[in-house]
């Protein structure tokens, strides 16, 4: 793996985030190497809109690895839900 790339550790150390929904204000977990996640009381999505350095960087597959490339870029090309 490519050394030292800070757009690679949240892909390959996964951060839980805590965020309330805008919906009903329940708190919704995801992490994020995860594109969405859907709250538990109501059903809203939420989305981490970063743009992942899996989706430009030439080293993103050996950086990250091949499980962690191609779950995230499975996970991006997912098309977004219509939440409004």
């Amino acid at each position: 793996m490519v050394e030292q790339c800070p757009g690679a550790v949240n892909i390959r150390m996964p951060r839980l985030e805590i965020r309330n929904c805008p919906q009903c204000g329940d708190e919704i977990e995801i992490f994020s190497n995860e594109a969405s996640a859907k709250c538990l009381k109501c059903g809203f999505v939420i989305y981490n809109d970063l743009l992942s350095c899996v989706q430009w960087c030439e080293y993103a597959k050996e950086c990250v690895g091949e499980r962690a490339y191609e779950r995230a870029m499975q996970q991006l090309s997912e098309p977004k839900q219509d939440t409004g």
